[in-house]
């Protein structure tokens, strides 16, 4: 399937382990990686920069396969997760990042295009999040307000 708004059409991408089983090497328990997930929660690290860090650095190849629950379900459980959901957050954060650039650039026709695609893309990804209702049904996306929702 091609990209949604680029000429690419790449499938690349990294494949999941056949064995649903943790591999015989990782020495971690459950509790230990739900114990270490709060603790990055709380220093304010999103779900895939936790699941980064449990894999460098604690040798946990895959959460769900020594936990049975995503890193997402865990936060949830124990009341950390984020209010928006992680990619329309950073959808939001680079429609900010190309406003305030267009504020100090304003003939950049480029990156005036470009903002109409990323906004295209928020709204439609917002409009999937209210109906899987990870989202409240009344939220809207307005660029007036955005970089307080990223900040």
């Amino acid at each position: 399937m091609g990209r949604m708004h680029s000429s690419g059409k790449g499938v690349s991408g990294s494949a999941l382990p056949y064995k649903k089983t943790p591999p015989s090497w990782v020495k971690s328990t459950s509790a230990e990686a739900c114990e270490h997930i709060c603790r990055l929660a709380k220093k304010g690290m999103t779900p895939s920069q936790i699941g980064v860090v449990l894999r460098d650095s604690h040798g946990i190849p895959q959460v769900k396969s020594l936990t049975n629950t995503k890193i997402l379900r865990i936060l949830k459980a124990n009341g950390f997760a984020p209010e928006i959901p992680e990619d329309l957050y950073h959808l939001i954060k680079k429609a900010v990042s190309i406003r305030k650039h267009l504020e100090r650039n304003r003939q950049d026709k480029d990156a005036k295009f470009r903002l109409i695609l990323v906004e295209a893309r928020i709204h439609r990804v917002s409009r999937y999040c209210k109906e899987s209702k990870k989202l409240p049904p009344n939220w809207r996306y307005d660029s007036a307000t955005a970089a307080t929702l990223v900040s």
